[in-house]
């Protein structure tokens, strides 16, 4: 009874003693830069439960990010032409009225300069005098001119005389530069019409995905949708998973883009965009997902980019239309409502329903945890590795009885046999 009291209290002091005493070493976490400490992942993170989740990419297709301190800005000059395009539609306006208007002013001066140069002013009512362009007594009336040059108007007028070799030279030099003025600005403003983003305005993707069962397999889903009768052409999806990450070497990445396959290797991510189609990723030991349960989604931040895209089948232009899913709306357990019925014909798609869900008995453990309940049930249940090695044992004794026993039934026979030869 004095031993057993005396480790006990052994046992408390050693407790005691290392609760006192201090670790030498200190861990010291790695110096992030300021991005990545606004920033940090889910398990760094202190306040992880306040912030909210910013998207990148929001519900409407639109990227949420913004490029700042852009110093090279000439390379904008340098494609023109595109930069005029991505305008919004009232600067692209502006600069289409601007440059028309700055053209026909310039010019319009030039040909007053000329008159004026010449002597034409003074000699407006003088029948002998031959000027350089006829009924032009102003500026006013050298712009009218310079328009009538440069959208070929005509309207007989004021025409140039031959007695005017610089208006020659500059009714060429006015006449190219216009052609060059009117396919430039008319190409662009035909082109940011013919722009197929109104086009993927048509394109609409379910406001949730779910995560449900799907041919004994758990799987991630969201649903697509062309509200138009004119197809997509070569319609192909692709999904993107944005989610921080930092490497075994303390390197922070901020919104690390990985690959979520949805039926690249079978070809199902090529779609025939007819009627809503729901696009299933299998969630296997190559997805992200692999060790995510229901009640460790709501804790991670990530986010889903969907990205379909295709050709317009009345212009041929490619067309992209994004939206994105983050944690509070993907939904465990729950499956799309179907929207296509058979009528008397022909098939219908109610859209009513293009968005609804309904709930349906899915386990809650991770993908990984279900794949090793399925090994485990696939063993017997008194298995294990020594009961094995046991029965391995039990084997090689029973074969070896049974050797023994054939061994001494040969000897048997032997000894008879020469028995009976002997008598």
């Amino acid at each position: 009874m004095a031993r057993l009291t005396e480790s006990m209290t052994n046992v408390l002091e050693g407790d005691s003693m290392d609760q006192d005493v201090e670790s030498p070493v200190a861990i010291h976490q790695p110096k992030l830069p300021k991005q990545a400490r606004d920033d940090l992942p889910r398990h760094i993170s202190r306040d992880r439960t306040k912030r909210k989740i910013q998207r990148y990419v929001r519900k409407d297709g639109k990227c949420n990010v913004h490029h700042g301190n852009v110093r090279e800005t000439y390379r904008y000059l340098t494609d023109i032409f595109t930069t005029l395009v991505d305008l919004k539609w009232r600067f692209n306006l502006l600069i289409f009225v601007m440059v028309y208007t700055v053209t026909w002013l310039f010019f319009g001066m030039i040909w007053w300069l000329i008159a004026y140069i010449r002597g034409d002013m003074d000699h407006i009512e003088d029948p002998s005098w031959t000027p350089c362009v006829t009924n032009l007594n102003g500026f006013v009336s050298a712009f009218l001119f310079s328009i009538e040059t440069e959208t070929t108007i005509g309207y007989g007028y004021r025409v140039i005389t031959d007695k005017c070799p610089e208006g020659i030279i500059l009714l060429l030099i006015q006449s190219v530069l216009g052609s060059i003025v009117n396919a430039f600005m008319v190409g662009c403003m035909f082109v940011k019409i013919s722009q197929p983003k109104k086009r993927a305005e048509t394109l609409v993707f379910s406001t949730h995905a779910v995560i449900s069962m799907r041919d004994g397999k758990l799987c991630l889903m969201f649903r697509v949708g062309d509200l138009r009768n004119s197809h997509i052409v070569e319609a192909s999806i692709r999904a993107k998973l944005i989610k921080s990450k930092q490497t075994s070497e303390g390197e922070f990445i901020p919104l690390n883009q990985t690959d979520i396959n949805v039926g690249y290797y079978t070809g199902d991510d090529r779609l025939f965009l007819v009627s809503p189609l729901i696009i299933s990723h299998e969630i296997n030991q190559q997805s992200p997902f692999w060790e995510i349960s229901k009640a460790q989604l709501p804790k991670e931040e990530l986010e889903i980019v969907v990205i379909l895209e295709g050709m317009v089948e009345a212009t041929g232009m490619t067309c992209q239309a994004r939206s994105s899913y983050i944690t509070s709306e993907i939904l465990w357990g729950y499956r799309f409502t179907p929207v296509l019925t058979l009528e008397d014909g022909f098939y219908e798609v109610d859209y009513n329903s293009f968005h609804e869900t309904y709930e349906t008995s899915t386990p809650s453990l991770s993908a990984k945890e279900l794949a090793e309940l399925a090994n485990r049930a696939e063993l017997p249940l008194s298995w294990s590795v020594s009961s094995k090695l046991n029965q391995h044992a039990e084997l090689e004794t029973e074969e070896e009885e049974k050797n023994l026993e054939e061994q001494t039934e040969r000897n048997g026979d032997v000894a008879n046999l020469e028995n009976e030869s002997k008598v």
